[in-house]
């Protein structure tokens, strides 16, 4: 927040930078526009209102205080600000950055192609990328937006949903050399686990129809790091499709009994349900939504 009695106006700012620059009143006022008397009142106001004397008043000129010329030279650089935010927006009126807080797989494999189509389509947005990996306050953080994983369970957002998600159960070709007959021997075999997603291999078991319960596993905090540890057959790992596209085509990991399974979430763009949205995020919003309209209609 800003204390606004100290706040000083933007037309005294302009007179003093204009006095000190130019050394007197009537110059000021000649370059302002304004007379004389006006850029003075300007002056005698700002000191009023700072409580402290800016101005030297000599007989044929003005020159600042020492503390006068600090000031100024602070004021000069807030004022070249101001000056190059408003020819940026001049520029590009719907332009900006947009703050979007990811999760890291689907960010590197789904969703970075297409910010690079994005950027192409709308030069005039920054996108700015970090990792949050649970849902948060968009109040407390700069964030515009974020994408989550789950179901509409984040409150006080709106949501525009970017795609479901299948599991497959994989493992290294030599760990899967031996063919399971049925879902249940999977649990002969070491288990990879992703930490969030603690109750998967038991959905897995159930949907092949073996109930039980919740198998022990090895636990990993991202799909990057259980993928290797599959690769180098430290286990059968449940991971989404389209995380391993690659993996699965050059035989680095291979299914281990059935095909892909539905997951129990999906993945959605989430911003907050209140305010006004900004430019960036509504052009990015609105060209997700145009991108997968177009492809569910292919």
């Amino acid at each position: 927040m800003f204390a606004r009695r100290y706040l000083p106006s933007l037309p005294s700012l302009l007179a003093l930078e204009a006095v000190e620059r130019l050394g007197s009143a009537s110059a000021a006022a000649a370059e302002l526009h304004l007379t004389q008397g006006a850029v003075s009142r300007q002056l005698q106001t700002l000191e009023a209102q700072l409580g402290v004397a800016l101005i030297i008043r000599e007989r044929h000129s003005l020159r600042l205080t020492p503390a006068g010329r600090d000031f100024v030279a602070e004021a000069r650089r807030a004022l070249q600000m101001l000056n190059h935010a408003s020819l940026t927006l001049r520029a590009n009126p719907t332009g900006g950055s947009l703050n979007l807080a990811i999760l890291p797989a689907f960010g590197m494999h789904w969703l970075a192609p297409r910010l690079a189509r994005f950027a192409q389509a709308h030069p005039e947005v920054t996108v700015n990328l970090s990792t949050r990996l649970k849902p948060f306050d968009f109040a407390a953080s700069a964030f515009d937006a974020a994408v989550h994983y789950g179901r509409r369970d984040w409150a006080g957002v709106e949501y525009l949903k970017l795609m479901d998600e299948d599991m497959i159960a994989v493992a290294a070709p030599a760990l899967a050399a031996r063919a399971l007959t049925e879902a249940a021997q999977v649990l002969t075999l070491p288990l990879l686990q992703l930490e969030s997603r603690a109750g998967d291999w038991g959905r897995w078991l159930a949907h092949f129809g073996h109930q039980g319960p919740r198998p022990p596993a090895m636990l990993f905090d991202q799909f990057a790091t259980m993928t290797q540890a599959a690769i180098h057959g430290m286990g059968v790992a449940l991971i989404p499709t389209y995380l391993i596209g690659r993996e699965l085509d050059e035989g680095r990991l291979v299914p281990v009994f059935g095909g892909p399974v539905r997951a129990l979430g999906s993945y959605y763009l989430v911003w907050p349900d209140h305010g006004p949205s900004r430019a960036p995020l509504a052009s990015f919003r609105n060209w997700l939504g145009a991108g997968l309209a177009s492809a569910a209609q292919a």
